[in-house]
């Protein structure tokens, strides 16, 4: 992460550029270095803002999908945005869906990619086992489809995390609530324009994922990134950008 980090109040959060706002959500492992690709390619001609996310210091009751939405509300509110653009990747997306259906007049364009909200396998299979390096490393470069973007400072970060029994408890909790959180009801409901992002190759929310929220919500698009994984924005930038921006100018 190259860009200044605010703090003020509970937030921690990045904020680029001046225009129309992009709201970032990264997911459960993610980290405001995920969106670097994409800050810079659209802080020339948008404000770019990305939440920290409270994955690993929110309160165990607030370890929820629910609790995410209401601190989202909480930073939408302390920021005074209105009508921005939301994305999510992985968990983030799950958060975009719940914010967005309470919250609509606020969200102009919906984008999800590799969201969970349906179905999702979390880690792969299992979680990572504590002070296991090689476990860690394999579950990481499981996220994407070419493992070399697991880079040994991604994998260090997260081996440090579950190195921490506070903060492996709350990432339990976030999982299993994503997991028992099935939006298949709801996401009907959702009428703002909705790009859906996909990597063809995720095996944590497979392709049939991204069919299936394509079929439930109404004004959707899904585009197909190859041999891409669950994270397109970090796995191929350049391509995720150029659907983004199509997105954002209509096309």
């Amino acid at each position: 992460m190259s860009f200044t980090i605010r703090e003020e109040g509970e937030f921690k959060y990045v904020e680029e550029g001046e225009g129309e706002s992009i709201i970032l959500l990264h997911g459960l492992f993610g980290a405001l270095s995920n969106w670097d690709g994409v800050i810079n390619g659209f802080k020339e001609k948008y404000k770019v803002i990305i939440p920290m996310m409270p994955i690993y210091s929110a309160p165990m009751k607030a370890a929820t999908v629910e609790g995410l939405a209401k601190f989202l509300e909480r930073f939408v509110t302390f920021k005074s945005l209105k009508s921005f653009n939301l994305v999510g990747n992985s968990l983030g997306g799950h958060v975009g869906l719940v914010y967005t259906l309470k919250h609509f007049k606020n969200v102009k364009r919906l984008v999800l990619t590799g969201s969970s909200g349906l179905y999702e396998n979390t880690m792969g299979s299992s979680f990572p086992r504590r002070s296991n390096y090689q476990f860690v490393k394999e579950k990481v470069g499981y996220t994407f489809y070419n493992p070399k973007i697991a880079t040994k400072e991604l994998v260090d970060n997260v081996f440090e995390i579950t190195k921490s029994t506070a903060k492996c408890l709350r990432m339990i909790s976030f999982a299993r609530s994503a997991q028992k959180h099935n939006m298949s009801g709801e996401v009907s409901n959702i009428k703002v324009p909705t790009l859906l992002i996909w990597g063809l190759n995720d095996t944590i929310t497979p392709p049939f994922v991204g069919h299936e929220f394509r079929r439930l919500i109404p004004n959707s698009t899904l585009k197909f990134i190859d041999k891409c994984g669950h994270a397109p924005m970090m796995e191929h930038p350049q391509k995720f950008n150029t659907l983004f921006s199509n997105f954002l100018n209509g096309k």
